[in-house]
């Protein structure tokens, strides 16, 4: 007998809150949204527990830890810095949402260029080519060969690849474009986005890496996905202007 057979269960998820129901239903309990109930099949294993990932737990005495490096170091950018509460924050997992063209990747290389810390950066884009980022490096000018590149969409193997690399900065262009394997649904859908989050966030607290994630905006002016990733992530920063003119504004609507 197989003691790791699995078996397809059929859930709903709203696809605005996140909220899961056994069976469809028209309302959303949680949030009240009406038809936002989506199906989505899950594997479990014999036991009911769903994934495979059986990580031990412990604990340590809050006084008896120490304080390792510095807590912040700068962006290079005054106005970032700021923005982020006086510099990026070791372990912390931001948001970064804005409307499609509107600069978000412009802006995180242009960090990753002035960034204040030791190590390798690591840029990862399920969105466009690797030499489509090195056109955009040109035009901008950019001169650190410390920043890395990669294609990787799929989360497992994005994972091993920061814990083997241990980056000092992670940028994720963009969160929709992840996928993990163990499930069934397409990227961008709404158990990938909230795994996705959900996996960087444990690394990136694990690991004390600073993750970016960049975040596709709907036409409501929300980011794209369930909003229990906003509850997930340390901060959500919205790059916000207009096409006619050349400014642009980092705005702040969470920060632990």
């Amino acid at each position: 007998m197989n003691t790791k057979s699995k078996k397809i269960k059929t859930i709903y998820i709203c696809e605005h809150c996140g909220f899961e129901s056994a069976k469809w239903l028209g309302r959303c309990s949680q949030c009240d949204s009406w038809d936002s109930l989506k199906e989505e099949t899950r594997h479990e294993n014999k036991n009911g527990a769903a994934g495979v990932r059986q990580p031990s737990a412990n604990s340590t005495g809050l006084l008896e830890a120490g304080i390792t490096g510095e807590p912040r170091f700068s962006s290079g950018i005054a106005e970032m810095d700021r923005v982020l509460g006086g510099g990026i924050v070791p372990g912390s997992l931001v948001l970064i949402g804005g409307d499609p063209g509107i600069g978000k990747s412009t802006l995180m290389l242009q960090m990753l260029e002035t960034v204040k810390c030791e190590g390798s950066l690591l840029y990862c884009s399920g969105e466009e080519s690797l030499q489509q980022i090195r056109l955009r490096a040109e035009r901008l000018q950019l001169k650190n060969r410390r920043i890395r590149f990669s294609n990787e969409v799929e989360l497992e193997a994005l994972i091993r690849l920061i814990e083997d690399e241990k980056p000092s900065v992670v940028i994720i262009d963009s969160i929709q474009t992840l996928y993990a394997a163990a499930l069934d649904s397409l990227p961008g859908n709404i158990s990938q986005v909230r795994s996705g989050a959900t996996e960087l966030q444990r690394i990136a607290k694990e690991k004390h890496i600073p993750v970016f994630l960049i975040g596709h905006v709907t036409k409501d002016g929300a980011i794209a996905g369930p909003r229990v990733i906003e509850h997930v992530v340390d901060t959500v920063l919205y790059f916000e202007g207009d096409s006619r003119y050349d400014y642009r504004i980092v705005r702040g609507t969470k920060n632990r």
